[in-house]
């Protein structure tokens, strides 16, 4: 009775597993990935992302996969979670599973996500490089988001208010808190992704590609990270982030902050303007019909001399 109850209980659980994560026989083999999903129009963007990502990888990582990841693009959250388990953040919309080669996506088709589609590929597919360029050693959460970020070159005019905002109102981030990225708010979550990518950008601008890899070598041979940092740029996590902090404080500001809010009531004032004279025109266009009806209706007419009503009255005739 045993034995039968714990065939079922394996029956089951494999019915559950082929109706989540599909067949093998139900993936679309392309050159660098494998793709699931209910429709075929979003493989030619996620083709023209993969190939961008991995070519801007192999410059910065000096490595790419050697292996197709699965793509999985789902239509509802029923089976996106179904994929990547309920512990996901309902503000994201996608995740990386290096331990299980695959990406999986909200569709754009059914879901509002905040990012295009090619950026989130691309984002995505960063982890996957990463976490294999590493041999599966995980690195620190603001190094992985930072480096997918750069890959997917993410970054515009709310990631420069979010920073803006975090330095006037002290509410920047330490890097080590960014473990915790997926139990924070949405909009402390922006501050982490910002401070991620400046973090980044900063390492390779102001130490180079060579330092980052010695970096990495370092943190794949199980190093902490302030030994990796220690030994690639010459001080700890906490050396790192205070000339880190002391260069995001100098660029972003109650000055920038201003700016960034300039900017703001300027599309506004534009979006205000623009509207009324949409708005003045249709009323233009209203007016212009009622005088054409009104005179289409109108009984107002010149019926001319009444006492010979089919002479016209001539009065202005020159030869009157």
């Amino acid at each position: 009775m045993k034995s039968f109850r714990l065939w079922v209980t394996i029956a089951v659980s494999l019915l559950i597993s082929a109706a989540a994560f599909g067949r093998d026989d139900t993936f679309i083999e392309r050159q660098y990935f494998k793709y699931s999903a209910p429709t075929m129009q979003f493989i030619n963007t996620i083709d023209s992302a993969v190939t961008f990502a991995r070519s801007r990888l192999y410059v910065i990582l000096n490595d790419t996969l050697d292996y197709k990841p699965k793509i999985y693009i789902r239509d509802n959250l029923t089976d996106f979670k179904a994929l990547i388990g309920t512990a996901f953040p309902d503000w994201g919309a996608a995740a990386a599973l290096p331990y299980r080669e695959m990406i999986a996506l909200k569709s754009p088709a059914h879901f509002r996500l905040g990012k295009s589609l090619k950026e989130l590929i691309k984002h995505e597919y960063a982890h996957l490089v990463l976490q294999d360029r590493l041999y599966h050693t995980r690195p620190p959460r603001w190094l992985d988001e930072g480096v997918a970020m750069y890959t997917a070159a993410e970054w515009g005019w709310g990631n420069n208010l979010a920073m803006s905002r975090a330095v006037v109102f002290n509410g920047l981030i330490s890097l080590s808190e960014i473990e915790n990225m997926n139990r924070f708010s949405e909009g402390k979550a922006q501050i982490a992704y910002a401070e991620s990518y400046l973090a980044v950008k900063y390492l390779l601008d102001e130490y180079g590609v060579e330092t980052l890899n010695i970096l990495l070598d370092n943190l794949r041979d199980r190093k902490s990270i302030d030994d990796a940092l220690s030994l690639s740029i010459g001080g700890t996590l906490e050396d790192f982030e205070d000339e880190f902090f002391a260069v995001v404080k100098e660029r972003y500001n109650i000055m920038s902050l201003f700016g960034d809010l300039y900017f703001i009531w300027i599309f506004l004032a534009l979006v205000i303007v623009i509207g009324f004279i949409l708005k003045m025109r249709k009323k233009k266009r209203m007016y212009k019909k009622w005088e054409d009806d009104e005179a289409y209706h109108s009984t107002d007419f010149d019926y001319g001399d009444p006492d010979n009503p089919e002479e016209y009255d001539d009065e202005d005739k020159p030869w009157a």
